[in-house]
């Protein structure tokens, strides 16, 4: 009997249920492409660090996983199951969303299509704008040709052949050279005969910079004929750690982890149909095997050309913007300090503003009373208002400290320019901690009041990005409670002092607790459960795949504990096995947004307990990251935070159902069921919680100078 699925397998199975949104016909075709391009960015990734690592297992003669599969086995189904997904990505690009687009005036004009007007406009742009940039390289299958192919950017190969004839009659020699896509120029070209506005009054014809540069690439070799040509970019291994032990020189080893990926050994090329002899000689060169190949008929890194979704004049070809609600329970005309020391407030993103959030650094950075500010930074994304908040705050005089995880994998070098910035504005900047990643979202404030020092926190589940703010489903709360504001200020100095691990009061800690504490919790449920009154567990999360987690879920089916999980990407747990896991029922949901947000619910025989989490049940989170899972202690945002978890398992136009078998199918309304969307129930609550922002509590907690009032 199988206990568990393969993660990697399991994960890939999550990009074919991303890839649904693409081919729903029902979807605007400029969303439709938006979630192809996910396809492609999600696969990039996991050659570069999941099937990089899978194959490393292989050259060291590692044995089966927990689902019993070999390495060998496991490189042979993701390569036919990600065949199977690009297969039908690319059918779906090329003969229905291009040609609705075409039909609607945004048309993509391939070579075949250039009319005489586009080939003059075009020779003209590539002599003028592209040909200075481009460096062409020659390659062959000598090693000490100069070929350094990085990952994911487009390269252009030719094949070439001497024009003039060999004196002695022979066959003329054949050279081999490659042609990187400058990104920099931008990866299309909009054509004569587009109207600017667009939309009704016009069309916008774009040809691809890649096919620019392949038809007019003979300029870059005079005295030499193209005899075939392709594109095609690879994707090398990104999964390598930087030295743990350089701790004087962190930094610049991490700089040098950047370096290597460029480097590294080729996991998989992507390639245009146009040359097979290129694509061997290439294959050859980069030691691939069939397997690693992958054909693609139509644009290579749909991913680069997301900007197409944007484009102006065509709001009829993708869904409307959705309006982001305030958090009403802030007002400009209160103090941030005070609202939060009444009470806690909850933030549901995306549906309602991440602005409180801004407003929390920023107040924090403004206000002469507070003196300390203490953040772990994984993920804030370029020009953050955050980081100017911190900048601000050390040039005021505060003591501001930023835990820094400069191992946020592909956002290193971003991580590494903030952090210079942030310490030369005086900012204390700790670079994570050795062998673990910093992944815990929490913010501490400290503020001098009348009545002595008053500490402040934000936790979330989601990182300290305003960008991802509007795409990602996370939750975060803030909050003046003396026993979480203690336990954050624990946390901090265990990471950036030599403290001995403190047992904390509310929050729990991975590495240290928080596997132990997830597992003593599931174990209670079961002790706790009989057949009149069953234990409940609720959990939602991004991916599912701890052993020991699992078989402690086992258990607890196995007493009878109701189980219901939404997991939205890799779970290795298999349900409703009898004997094993006939309590155990799994969903996820793939919509507009992505879900994010980690909350666990037991029932605790009546008493029930709610937490958030920034760390799904994975072992990278659970043994080798810096995880907090917290407590939502106030009883109308436990509420709240309920209500969300049970939306989640209503839906039945978004959700999938996982079953025994490995196999997710769609739910759909079963008979007498209304239809119901999660992510459209949470955008109705925070409109009608932005109209009266009382109007869905029963009641909340007062608490100033250590009483405690209810208002109703």
């Amino acid at each position: 009997m199988k206990r568990f699925f393969n993660r990697d397998l399991s994960w890939i199975d999550f990009n074919r249920r991303v890839l649904d949104e693409g081919l729903r016909p029902g979807l605007p075709p400029l969303d439709r492409f938006r979630f192809l391009a996910i396809v492609s960015s999600n696969f990039d990734e996991f050659f570069m660090v999941r099937l990089a690592a899978i194959k490393r297992a292989k050259r060291a003669g590692a044995g089966q996983d927990p689902a019993g599969i070999s390495p060998e086995a496991q490189i042979k189904t993701a390569a036919e199951k990600t065949r199977d997904i690009v297969k039908k990505q690319y059918e779906c690009l090329r003969n229905e969303i291009f040609p609705a687009l075409e039909r609607e005036g945004l048309e993509l004009v391939r070579p075949d299509r250039y009319s005489l007007e586009d080939m003059d406009f075009l020779e003209s742009f590539f002599m003028r704008e592209i040909y200075p940039v481009l460096t062409p390289l020659r390659f062959g299958d000598n090693e000490e040709d100069n070929l350094m192919i990085d990952s994911v950017s487009i390269h252009a190969a030719f094949l070439l052949e001497t024009e003039a004839a060999p004196p002695d009659g022979g066959e003329a020699t054949e050279y081999s050279s490659i042609v990187k896509i400058p990104p920099v120029v931008g990866r299309t070209v909009r054509l004569p005969n587009s109207n600017t506005g667009a939309g009704e009054s016009g069309a916008v014809r774009w040809a691809l910079l890649d096919d620019v540069i392949l038809s007019w690439g003979a300029y870059l070799f005079p005295g030499y004929t193209i005899r075939e040509s392709m594109l095609f970019n690879v994707n090398r291994d990104a999964d390598f750690s930087v030295d743990e032990k350089r701790d004087e020189d962190f930094m610049e080893a991490m700089e040098e982890v950047i370096e290597r990926r460029d480097s590294s050994r080729v996991v998989r090329m992507v390639y245009t149909t146009g040359s097979a002899r290129l694509k061997e000689a290439l294959a050859r060169r980069f030691e691939l095997e069939e397997d690693d190949l992958y054909e693609i008929d139509g644009p290579l890194d749909l991913h680069s050309l997301s900007a197409l979704a944007d484009t102006p004049g065509f709001d009829k070809l993708r869904l409307k913007n959705r309006r982001i609600y305030p958090q009403n329970a802030f007002s400009e005309e209160e103090s941030l300090w005070d609202r939060i020391s009444q009470s806690d407030v909850m933030l549901h993103l995306p549906y309602q503003s991440f602005d409180p959030v801004l407003r929390f650094f920023r107040d924090a950075a403004q206000d002469p009373q507070v003196i300390s500010i203490k953040t772990a930074l994984y993920r804030t994304g370029g020009d953050s208002p955050i980081i100017r908040a911190l900048e601000e705050a050390a040039l005021n005089g505060k003591h501001v400290t930023a835990l820094v995880e400069l191992k946020a994998r592909f956002d290193e070098a971003r991580n590494i320019t903030w952090a210079n910035r942030l310490e030369k504005a005086g900012v204390i900047v700790v670079y994570g901690l050795a062998r673990l990643k910093v992944h815990a979202k929490v913010t501490l404030v400290i503020r001098k009041e009348q009545d002595g020092i008053r500490r402040y926190v934000h936790l979330s589940t989601g990182n300290y990005n305003h960008k991802t703010a509007a795409l990602y489903e996370d939750i975060g709360i803030f909050t003046a409670r003396e026993d979480i504001a203690f336990d954050a200020g624990l946390l901090f100095n265990m990471i950036t002092g030599y403290s001995v691990i403190h047992a904390t009061r509310q929050l729990v800690i991975a590495p240290t607790n928080l596997k132990y504490r997830l597992i003593e919790l599931i174990d209670r449920e079961a002790k706790r459960s009989s057949p009149q009154t069953p234990g409940r567990i609720m959990a939602k999360m991004n991916s599912l795949a701890d052993c020991g987690v699992i078989e402690a879920l086992y258990r607890a089916s196995q007493a009878g504990v109701r189980i219901t999980l939404n997991v939205r990407g890799i779970c290795t747990l298999v349900p409703g096995v009898p004997g094993l896991s006939e309590n155990i029922q799994v969903t996820g949901i793939v919509d507009r947004y992505l879900e994010h947000s980690r909350i666990f619910c037991f029932s605790n025989g009546g008493n029930e307990e709610v937490y958030l989490s920034s760390a799904d049940w994975m072992p990278r989170n659970l043994e080798r990251r810096v995880e907090l899972m917290f407590p939502v202690l106030q009883a109308d945002i436990r509420e709240e935070v309920r209500d969300i978890l049970e939306a989640c398992f209503r839906d039945n136009q978004q959700a999938w159902r996982l079953g025994a078998d490995g196999v997710w199918s769609r739910r759909v309304p079963e008979k007498d069921e209304e239809p119901f969307r999660a992510q459209e129930y949470f955008l109705a609550r925070a409109e009608r919680a932005a109209e009266n922002p009382w109007a869905e509590k029963q009641e909340f907690i007062v608490r100033r100078g250590g009483t405690a009032r209810r208002k109703s």
